[in-house]
């Protein structure tokens, strides 16, 4: 426990130095009371070069800031230069135009450089009503992850992007990752993770994009990424605004946006105004336990994802995708996984905002039936105190939770539906070194489990043995300290 202290407050320095790294970062803001201005758009074509580029900013009453010089810093979409950076999500994955920004900025000559990151340090409890049940863990770690991305104009029609993702999860979580009541998917020195959330790779992305603009609302993007991110799902879940204040991944993880890390992409989008087709072609096979290398890409599995922004406050997306033998304990498992998502967000005035999303997953092929899953998750941010929520619901199968339960009927291909209700509050304290620096939230968050009757009772494993069960309405803890990027808004631009 001591090392797991000491690798968390590592995390926690890491990030509170982030900023010393650029001299020129953009420092905290207020908003401007004027939403009524409207910028100058181009008569046709894309922005040139050494202009600035679409931008919409939250807070801003829908105003999309269309192309715009910030004192000379170029402005846009990672993949796109003539959407707004605000739009930006992991991989090549929309958000909502309003969705609220955290992060330093630095121009270096002709590149806009960009830097985002959160950890957390934090003390979790599962299943603490039911001592020796069945899941039943405490732990102290430091879930955490840092970016970076620099893109630059090129030409009058191009838009280069570099994205570098680190995760320092394999210091912070060690064992196969932190205790999460039943959570599933990957493995550790051969046995499943059950009950527990594996650990992302140090290089959790490294990819390179190029976007070629036919005109303002027409543009084609090519994205390879080792490790990179396929077009499946919504934006992952740790870069998801309303996501921002929980610690933990969702259960739902391997039914949406599990593919986040996926060593070996090749992604083309074509984009018509505010629709966006993507294809995939990946690696399907999940990262190994082995979390400081880099995976063999295998390029045997394919995904293709629709995006449309209707508003500036909704981004939605369905997605389909053939995976190749993603889990290596079960080789010859290959899965259809669908996915369909309505994420929202608006903003009001400065540090508030609501942000949303509503999640449906569904995996063919690992078991006998196909399994679904719902996520509906929101963040309500009013200044320093943040209030978010999590509801899901999971069907995983017996041998996903390795639980089979000795004298039921078709025992061994029983699914089970788990629901999940997430209540938390923050309160951000300060910012760190000045408005430049990171901001520092004390949280705390309480989950229940609904399960059915079967799962709260003993079971029996492989060999029959007497096991315990989860108990009645198991109940996780969990307190913690956050770091994160500062909240950006229009005024800091302009100085």
């Amino acid at each position: 426990m001591t090392v797991s202290y000491a690798f968390a407050a590592a995390c926690l320095l890491a990030l509170a130095a982030t900023p010393a790294l650029a001299q020129h970062q953009m420092p905290g803001m207020k908003m401007p009371a004027d939403t009524t201005r409207r910028p100058t758009q181009p008569p046709r074509g894309p922005a040139p070069a050494d202009s600035a580029h679409a931008g919409h900013q939250p807070g801003m009453g829908g105003m999309n800031m269309g192309s715009m010089d910030m004192g000379g810093m170029n402005m846009s979409h990672s993949y796109s230069r003539n959407l707004p950076m605000s739009r930006n999500g992991s991989g090549t994955a929309w958000q909502p135009d309003q969705t609220p920004m955290y992060m330093w900025m630095q121009h270096k000559g002709p590149w806009m450089l960009m830097y985002h990151g959160a950890a957390f340090g934090r003390y979790t409890s599962q299943n603490f009503n039911h001592r020796g049940a069945r899941g039943q863990a405490d732990a102290v770690d430091g879930p955490n992850w840092l970016m970076t991305m620099a893109q630059r104009t090129v030409g009058a029609r191009g838009l280069l992007n570099l994205t570098l993702m680190m995760s320092l999860d394999p210091l912070t979580e060690t064992r196969g990752g932190y205790p999460l009541l039943f959570q599933t998917g990957e493995s550790y020195k051969g046995q499943p993770l059950i009950d527990k959330q594996h650990p992302h790779d140090l290089f959790s992305g490294l990819s390179v994009g190029y976007t070629y603009a036919f005109s303002k609302d027409v543009d084609l993007t090519a994205y390879l990424g080792y490790p990179g991110e396929p077009a499946i799902g919504p934006t992952a879940f740790m870069h998801r605004i309303s996501a921002m204040p929980n610690p933990d991944a969702p259960l739902s993880h391997h039914w949406t946006d599990a593919t986040h890390i996926t060593f070996g992409v090749a992604t083309l989008g074509l984009r018509y105004k505010q629709f966006k087709l993507e294809g995939s072609n990946f690696t399907g096979r999940e990262p190994d336990q082995y979390r400081y290398g880099f995976d063999r890409p295998r390029a045997d599995s394919w995904a293709a994802r629709l995006n449309w922004n209707p508003t500036s406050e909704l981004a939605l997306q369905v997605s389909h995708a053939y995976i190749k033998s993603p889990e290596d304990l079960h080789p010859d498992e290959n899965v259809r996984r669908t996915t369909a998502s309505v994420l929202h967000s608006r903003s009001w005035g400065e540090r508030h905002f609501i942000a949303s999303a509503l999640v449906w997953g569904m995996n063919q092929g690992h078991g006998p039936r196909a399994e679904h899953a719902v996520l509906a998750e929101t963040n309500l941010t009013l200044g320093r105190p943040t209030f978010y929520g999590r509801y899901e619901f999971v069907q995983k199968d017996s041998e996903e939770l390795n639980f089979i339960a000795y004298g039921e009927p078709n025992a061994a291909d029983r699914i089970y539906n788990v629901n999940a209700l997430t209540l938390g509050a923050s309160y951000r304290l300060a910012s760190l070194g000045g408005a430049r620096g990171p901001e520092l939230s004390v949280g705390g968050q309480l989950t229940g489990y609904f399960i059915p009757q079967t799962l709260q009772d003993a079971h029996a494993g492989d060999s029959y043995a007497y096991q315990p069960g989860y108990g009645q309405l198991p109940l996780s803890a969990s307190v913690y300290l956050r770091l994160n990027a500062p909240w950006m808004s229009m005024r800091a631009m302009k100085r």
